[in-house]
């Protein structure tokens, strides 16, 4: 019954494998602790910020829990606590180093803070995120090569970074990055399609991003 209930949360995108198991483990472990039996359920319901409520309570006593600390940082992701999340998918990682999913949504929360419009972010700090969020998905792609879905969103943050250094006008204005970010970013839009041939999506992000870099001034 739990594998269904957590098949139809939908938010975005299926819930993460990693997510799947972490859940299904402290399910089968039957924790003590009565935050994490709250916050584990609220997530199997799609409750995202009441996961994300129980789960932070069962801190600083669960913080040395993977699994636990997954669940929350998987929650503040999906409520759009970006900042939060990256902590706490920090704390992931530094407790499992292979743990590849925190790593690719460490990525996209970083790349998510880098692009928001109505935060007022220097550019500076815009491509630190956008650096960070390609070096997370670079080190899931480490750990599985067989994942699309980290060499697509490894392609949009350098999209988004030749963007935001192929700009006209602002002071972090430089073509050679640019175009560099550009070709790295089609390279790997190319991977996803040797990976999947025919997605459309793809083959438009490829079409965009030649067209930015060759109208680059």
């Amino acid at each position: 019954m739990i594998f269904k209930k957590l098949n139809r949360v939908i938010l975005g995108g299926m819930l993460s494998v990693a997510v799947l198991g972490a859940t299904a483990q402290t399910t089968e472990t039957a924790p003590s602790n009565p935050n994490v039996r709250l916050g584990q359920k609220a997530l199997i319901d799609g409750d995202f910020k009441a996961a994300a409520a129980h789960l932070q309570k069962a801190l600083p006593a669960e913080a040395g829990d993977p699994d636990v600390m997954y669940m929350l940082a998987y929650s503040q992701y999906q409520v759009g606590d970006y900042k939060k999340a990256l902590e706490s998918f920090s704390k992931v990682v530094q407790l499992r180093p292979d743990h590849e999913s925190a790593y690719y949504y460490r990525g996209k929360a970083n790349n998510m803070l880098a692009v928001q419009t109505d935060v007022k972010v220097t550019s500076t700090n815009r491509e630190k995120m956008l650096n960070a969020a390609i070096a997370d998905y670079t080190k899931a792609i480490e750990l599985n090569t067989g994942d699309v879905k980290y060499y697509q969103n490894r392609g949009i943050a350098y999209r988004d970074l030749g963007i935001l250094r192929g700009t006209p006008g602002t002071a972090n204005y430089d073509k050679a990055i640019a175009t560099e970010a550009y070709d790295k970013s089609i390279a790997d839009f190319e991977q996803v399609l040797a990976m999947n041939p025919g997605k459309k999506d793809i083959q438009t992000e490829i079409k965009k991003a030649k067209i930015y870099r060759d109208n680059l001034k």
